[in-house]
Order: structure tokens, then C-alpha cells, then sequence
């Protein structure tokens, strides 16, 4: 079924957005396993002409699927008339030519989100990215030869190093310890992502996220250890949907300051401040646009 909603899929799929790890491709299909009330989908994906080409698998009908594909592709989001809003910012026009067909890729799961987030913070894509992976292959729930992210029920009683799990499954050798947190990649996140299992298990449900305020969110996620200002606004962004938030990090800060302040040295909590005030609804696609079109136009190379 060919969907009608302009999208770089490839773009999309491979644009470092903290929801969750590029989906499996082959041959140009990217494929994954999604839960859709409790069912196991497999989607298809594939670009066909500046549209997708979908199918998929499993016990749900087609416009539950279709459904949970506009969210996660966030399809029904009007790339037109956000361009047209790019075009009457001076210092935004050029963007939607390199970034064009980008969109948000939005978490099926929240806290595969949360926990990807984390995994991010001083991280490379590539490395976060992989230990994601590996955390869902080990403790996920398969599903043929695909994965779902482990609840944060079930993620709360992985061993967190080599050291644990040797005291506690009593292998002497430690060198046989791999069934932990640390030997995915994961380094000093692995207590971080320990106590994130354990708020979201025990004393915060992850669906009132959806029902809060933006500010009442960013307050919330803020408690979970790990999480500072940028990587809530991740979280809040690619997991929950909060079009408001304005990720915002060295490489945004220079981005920013060098559109807008002159080259400028301001700090990143100001650079958040001026992306939430300035662009309102749009800040996040625009944080979005802002950084793959300096990556892209070689912006960023002049800025290091």
C-alpha cells in the first residue's frame, strides 16, 4: 500500500533521533516488530517515490497499522506548510533543500526512549545506537527475528556490571559475565538506566507523561538520574511528542548563536529559552532541520 505522505525514509530512519535505533533494512526495506495492543506487527517500509510503499504482518486490521505508522512517521505532520514556514524566516530558508522529506521518528515505546536518551548523553549514534540493539536481543521480547524493548519491569532485574552478576548468579569466573547492563556498551549509564527501570516500574506511570503539561513533563523526566535539560527535551520530543521542546546542546548552541547572535558565546540554557520562545510549535522539527542541515550545507565544520 503505497502512503501518501512525502518522506526521506532513509533520512528519517538514519537521523540519530533518541526514540529508538534505526529500523532493520535490507535491499531498502526497513523492517521492525511493533506492538499494537498487545499484538506483534511486523512493518514493512520502503521508499517509493517521494512516498512509502507499506505492508505488514500480524492480527491487527489495516487501520490500526496504518495508524500506528502515521504516528511513528509522524505522516499526517504538514511538510509543506512547515517549509513555507521556514521560507519566511531569513535564516531558516535554506533548510528545507538539504533536509527535505525529513520528519520526526516517533518512539512506539516510550521507554525504549527514555533508556536510548540516556544511552545518547556524550555518546556517538553509532555507539548508542548498537547498545540499544543489544539491550533489546537480550532482554527484549522476540518476536521471529525481531525484538521489542524490554519493559522497565523486566529491565530493573539485569544484572548492572560483570561484578553483580558474578556475586550474584555465583560464576566465579568473571570473565563468563556478560549478561549485564555494562556489557552492552552502555558505561557509567548503566546505574542511570537501573533507576529509570525502577521509577518508571514502580513509581511513575510512563502514559501520564502524554496527559501532562510541557512544563509538568520536563519536571518529571528531570528526576529520572542522567537526565538533564537536554536530554528531557529528547525524551519529551521523540518519546512523548511534545512538538515544543528545543533539544539543545553545544552544536545547537553554535548553530544558533552563529544564525542569530552574531557568533555570540550564550549558553545552552539560552539557546533553549530563545528555540522554545522563537519558534513555539515548531521548535522541535525546526532543532531537527537546524542540525542535519549544518551537518549537511558543512556549517558545522566551519563551526568546530
Amino acid at each position: 500500500m503505497i502512503i501518501e505522505s512525502p518522506i526521506d525514509l532513509e533520512l528519517t530512519q538514519l537521523s540519530g533521533q533518541t526514540s529508538q535505533p534505526p529500523w532493520r533494512e535490507v535491499d531498502g526495506t526497513f523492517s521492525n516488530v511493533v506492538d499494537i495492543g498487545g499484538n506483534k506487527v511486523i512493518f514493512n517500509v520502503k521508499q517509493y517515490g517521494e512516498f512509502l510503499d507499506f505492508n505488514y504482518s500480524g492480527d491487527v486490521s489495516y487501520r490500526q497499522a496504518s495508524d500506528k505508522l502515521n504516528y511513528i512517521f509522524d505522516l499526517d505532520f504538514d511538510l509543506d506548510k512547515f517549509y513555507k514556514y521556514l521560507g519566511n524566516h531569513a535564516e531558516l530558508t535554506e533548510m528545507s533543500k538539504f533536509c527535505n522529506g525529513l520528519r520526526l521518528f516517533l518512539a512506539p515505546d516510550p521507554f525504549e526512549c527514555v533508556i536510548s536518551s540516556i544511552c545518547s548523553a556524550n555518546n556517538s549514534i553509532k555507539r548508542w545506537t548498537k547498545s540499544i540493539s543489544q539491550i533489546k536481543r537480550n532482554w527484549g521480547d522476540h518476536h521471529g527475528d525481531y525484538s521489542i524493548f524490554p519493559k522497565s519491569s523486566d529491565l530493573l532485574g539485569v544484572y548492572l556490571d560483570e561484578e553483580e552478576e558474578s556475586d550474584l548468579s555465583g560464576v566465579s569466573d568473571i570473565s563468563m559475565c556478560t549478561n549485564n547492563l555494562k556489557d552492552c556498551g552502555v558505561g557509567y549509564r548503566a546505574p542511570y538506566m537501573r533507576r529509570a527501570s525502577e521509577i518508571f516500574a514502580d513509581e511513575i506511570s510512563i502514559g501520564e507523561i502524554f496527559n501532562m503539561s510541557y512544563e509538568e513533563a520536563f519536571e518529571t523526566v528531570l528526576e529520572v538520574p542522567g537526565v538533564g535539560p537536554k536530554v528531557a527535551d529528547c525524551i519529551l520530543l521523540y518519546g512523548f511528542n511534545f512538538r515544543e521542546a528545543f533539544p539543545s546542546d553545544v552544536w545547537i548552541k553554535r548553530i544558533v548563536s552563529h544564525l542569530y547572535f552574531d557568533g555570540k558565546d550564550i549558553s545552552v540554557a539560552r539557546v533553549r529559552d530563545f528555540g522554545m520562545e522563537e519558534f513555539g510549535d515548531n521548535a522541535g522539527y525546526v532543532q531537527l532541520y537546524l542540525f542535519h542541515y549544518a551537518r549537511k550545507s558543512g556549517l558545522m565544520n566551519k563551526l568546530k
